[in-house]
């Protein structure tokens, strides 16, 4: 049986274009970043060149495109894929999911959780486990479960959430600089419905908030008192794989002893 393969719909001169503009870089400004002539660059831009897939890759790379959408580029030139895309229970990716689960064990008392490249929970230690207690909506964290949209929405945690107005501030201006570096449009579709969502009538007191000018902090109330935390987001080094490319661990701190001893408290 013979299969046909779809045309791309865009031009790998389009692509770079798009990534180029994106970056608000000057053909000749990117040009002399990368190492090759304005007029090489024109000419594939416009079509008139088409480069070697070392050269797509090297300018992709100057660019910081996503693994993901440098697949796309070469495809569009007309090469074959470069990066392999997994499902993350594969046998292949056997040693990156035990690294997840064991920086996320590892983290417990305090929450931490796994996250696609469109903030679907890919996996959660127990302490993002009772949090998740506070939720109003099952339907919520019904598969797959959105953990942003969990953390801004009426049933989800959002009535939990003390300082909502700041992390709502946090949350979508995270979102808009995501958009803006990958042109993601699932994502620009999820800031649009996130923002659209009922929003404190007036600014708290924590509008943005800053735990000592280093980091957003989260606080929630809960059945055991108030938890105060600040979060950190880690991504594996050097991927060559587009699934854990797009993998990202948050990992939630305690930002005071009495969160931490109330977390410690909760653990059987």
């Amino acid at each position: 049986m013979t299969q046909t393969l779809a045309r791309p719909s865009r031009t790998v001169g389009q692509h770079l274009r798009d990534w180029r503009t994106r970056r608000r870089l000057s053909q000749l400004h990117f040009a002399l970043d990368a190492g090759i002539s304005q007029r090489h660059l024109s000419f594939i831009e416009s079509g008139r060149a088409t480069p070697s897939r070392d050269m797509i890759l090297r300018l992709a790379d100057r660019l910081g495109v996503p693994l993901r959408e440098r697949n796309a580029m070469v495809v569009a030139a007309g090469f074959a894929p470069v990066y392999p895309e997994r499902p993350i229970g594969e046998p292949a990716l056997k040693a990156a999911r035990q690294a997840i689960t064991s920086i996320l064990k590892g983290h417990e008392p305090c929450p931490a959780l796994a996250v696609d490249r469109h903030w679907h929970l890919v996996e959660a230690n127990a302490g993002v486990g009772r949090l998740l207690a506070l939720v109003k909506d099952p339907a919520l964290l019904e598969p797959p479960v959105n953990v942003l949209r969990l953390a801004l929405h009426p049933d989800g945690l959002a009535g939990a959430i003390i300082n909502l107005a700041g992390w709502r501030h946090h949350v979508l201006e995270r979102l808009r600089v995501q958009v803006e570096v990958t042109g993601d449009p699932e994502l620009e579709a999820l800031r649009a419905e996130l923002a659209a969502l009922p929003a404190p009538r007036s600014p708290d007191p924590d509008a943005v908030p800053h735990f000592g000018d280093v980091a957003a902090t989260l606080r929630l109330r809960t059945p055991a008192g108030e938890l105060s935390f600040i979060t950190t987001v880690t991504v594996f080094g050097t991927p060559v794989d587009v699934t854990v490319s797009e993998l990202a661990l948050e990992l939630f701190f305690p930002a005071d002893d009495v969160t931490l001893d109330r977390l410690r408290a909760l653990t059987p």
